[in-house]
């Protein structure tokens, strides 16, 4: 079955309907491209500077980012505008919503419960949230904890059922994961537990009222004491409110082909939740990434776990682990990551297994171009293929 574009995708619609009378002047046409520095790590970046001029001109994107990363330095690269209205460029340290990303962290913590033999990866979720998963099929008592993290639980995906109307007239409201998680189970599950793979947030929302039951902890103070501190991630946030703390881009969408942009930057992040509520930057996103390759978030048992994947039906040749995918690099050989949207962004983020990070923003979402996601990829694969950058080197 096809991937699902985690949380920009399904507001779409809503967005015309509800934010249509509230257009920005403009649109996203003016842009600023990336300046080479004189430097050769920026010049064999070559490429991935097209990609990203192309995303912010062809494509439509107001602004975009792309962060590479290797043992030896990390270079930025930017193109275009964090702000439409003040004609601001992206800044190189921007924060922004991670979508999807966010389940590489959910994941993380729950097999590190798992190592801890605190969860057991092929326990019912039954076990941990007693009574929860119920109704229409739905049923905790034959759901694994393993099936909610790769997709396989046949659960429907509340984002299918959710009204957005009722997120962009009042963004700001905050919900409950329960009650998401309950507004699914009012409808029959996808397929039965195991037998096939279709991509649901409400496994994720699930993982993380286990990760809070089992520790007695909430989701925040988890991934913060075991993921965000280790690693001193310092622009890595489980936000509280719709702020986005430090510089960072407006997030926009479009309702329609040749509609003005729309700011949806301030949005409640508790709809996207353990799912994908988190905030970040290329910066850590690339150190998470490569962290959790080397194993220093998890023990070798358990990251063998989440690398196990099985494939997703597209024809790209992905295929989906615990929270984690895997996909083929053009020249050879694979990347692990993930994708991820959220209301104003779109991200991908990939790692290879010699060391080498890449992390790809756009502040546009839902309403790219049909070409935005691919371009993307395109940028992602392009950097991890790319000469290694030789130093820390920003360019704007």
């Amino acid at each position: 079955m096809k991937h699902k574009r985690a949380l920009g995708g399904a507001l779409t619609v809503a967005v015309a309907v509800t934010l249509a009378g509230a257009a920005l002047p403009g649109s996203a046409a003016a842009t600023t491209e990336t300046r080479a520095a004189e430097s050769a790590g920026t010049a064999d970046h070559a490429r991935l500077k097209a990609l990203l001029h192309r995303l912010t001109t062809v494509d439509g994107v107001p602004g975009a980012l792309a962060e590479v990363r290797d043992r030896r330095g990390s270079t930025v690269l930017t193109s275009g505008l964090a702000n439409v209205k003040s004609q601001a460029p992206v800044h190189p340290d921007s924060r922004f919503r991670i979508g999807s990303l966010t389940k590489m962290f959910t994941a993380t913590a729950v097999l590190q419960l798992v190592g801890e033999h605190r969860v057991g990866l092929d326990a019912p979720v039954e076990r941990y949230l007693p009574g929860v998963v119920r109704g229409h099929g739905n049923d905790g008592r034959v759901i694994t904890v393993r099936q909610l993290l790769q997709h396989t639980s046949g659960l429907p995906d509340f984002l299918d059922h959710l009204k957005p109307q009722d997120i962009l007239k009042d963004p700001l409201v905050h919900r409950d994961p329960r009650d998401l998680v309950n507004l699914a189970l009012e409808h029959p599950r996808v397929f039965e537990p195991g037998t096939d793979w279709d991509y649901s947030n409400t496994g994720y929302l699930l993982a993380g009222m286990i990760i809070e039951k089992v520790t007695g902890h909430s989701y925040a103070e988890e991934i913060r004491e075991r993921i965000i501190e280790p690693l001193r991630l310092r622009e890595t946030y489980v936000p509280r409110s719709s702020a986005i703390p430090g510089p960072h881009p407006r997030g926009y969408a479009r309702p329609g082909k040749d509609a003005p942009l729309l700011d949806v930057t301030r949005i409640d992040p508790s709809v996207g939740g353990t799912a994908g509520g988190v905030i970040s930057s290329g910066t850590d996103i690339n150190r998470f990434l490569g962290a959790l390759l080397r194993g220093d978030l998890l023990r070798p048992a358990e990251l063998r776990h989440m690398m196990k994947t099985r494939p997703t039906g597209n024809e790209d040749g992905r295929a989906y682990g615990l929270g984690l995918e895997s996909r083929p690099l053009p020249g050879g050989g694979l990347y692990w990551g993930h994708t991820g949207d959220f209301l104003g962004f779109e991200t991908m983020a990939g790692a290879t297994a010699d060391g080498r990070q890449a992390t790809v923003m756009v502040n546009l979402g839902p309403g790219g171009s049909d070409a935005q996601s691919d371009d993307i990829k395109a940028a992602v694969e392009t950097a991890l293929s790319e000469s290694r950058p030789s130093a820390r080197l920003r360019t704007w």
